[in-house]
């Protein structure tokens, strides 16, 4: 199978549709060895941002020494973009190795539970950054967080965004709601970072987080005034851009080891495997 021919086969997938649960992807990830259990992440979900907030993160955690994975939707321009590996694309090749490696196990579903395009590309991600030997996976949902495909993993944070009004049809007529389908990515005793405001759509997320009994971040507009922020030039255009690199940078702070790491590696060698 060459590049084309792989994604030809992806794209066919469309046909499936998109479909809201987590075993396909468990059940294929599962087949394919289970590569996330070798890998760390951090998620992000959230109806605006994400993308900037997961763009900071790898970049902040690639320039601190590691080898960074980077999976987010949709792509911009090539099919590649989604899945990179310390800002490189995935190769033309890996792609269709991986294509070709997945493809055989995909007869084992019933033709009405065949996994959708995100679920495949999900599983070749995991595959691709565990071959890669990737120190940490910053992790972008799709659509909403608690039934997204990506939600197969336990990372080291979930990070929330913010909650608007998105995708109703999906994830509900309200901002409570939506920041349920949201919240959906909080694991239990995994610390939160989020950006959510709205008194409505805040109390969900943190309901959530003490549930489950999580540490709870929340980052305001605030955050954003405050140095470094207040006088930094992002690369990014916007006003809102230095709201989510203030929430990137209070997922590093809680991250980071409360004492002074003894190696001198700081963020590094807490991440670090070994």
């Amino acid at each position: 199978m060459n590049y084309a021919e792989a994604i030809q086969f992806l794209y066919g997938l469309r046909w499936y549709g998109a479909k809201f649960g987590l075993e396909n992807t468990y059940r294929l990830a599962e087949l394919a060895g289970n590569p996330q259990q070798s890998l760390r992440f951090v998620h992000a979900a959230g109806t605006n941002g994400k993308g900037s907030v997961c763009a900071m993160l790898e970049s902040i955690y690639r320039t601190s020494g590691l080898k960074v994975g980077l999976f987010t939707s949709p792509h911009l321009v090539s099919f590649n973009e989604r899945i990179q590996v310390n800002r490189v694309p995935i190769p033309e090749e890996a792609v269709a190795e991986s294509v070709a490696a997945l493809k055989p196990l995909l007869a084992s579903f019933p033709p009405e539970g065949h996994p959708t395009f995100f679920e495949v590309v999900t599983v070749m991600a995991l595959r691709y950054f565990r071959q890669q030997g990737c120190d940490l996976v910053v992790w972008e949902t799709g659509l909403g967080g608690r039934l997204d495909a990506t939600n197969i993993v336990t990372p080291l944070a979930s990070i929330i965004t913010n909650i608007q009004f998105d995708h109703q049809k999906y994830l509900g007529e309200t901002l409570a709601s939506i920041a349920y389908e949201k919240a959906g990515i909080i694991k239990p005793g995994v610390p939160v970072i989020t950006g959510v405001v709205t008194p409505e759509a805040f109390e969900v997320i943190s309901d959530t987080a003490c549930r489950l009994g999580c540490s709870l971040t929340q980052v305001t507009p605030a955050d954003a005034a405050r140095p470094p922020l207040d006088a930094l030039q992002l690369p990014l255009l916007g006003r809102h851009q230095r709201s989510n690199a203030a929430l990137a940078l209070a997922t590093v702070g809680v991250l980071q080891p409360v004492r002074v790491d003894p190696t001198g590696l700081g963020v590094a060698g807490r991440l670090r495997r070994g």
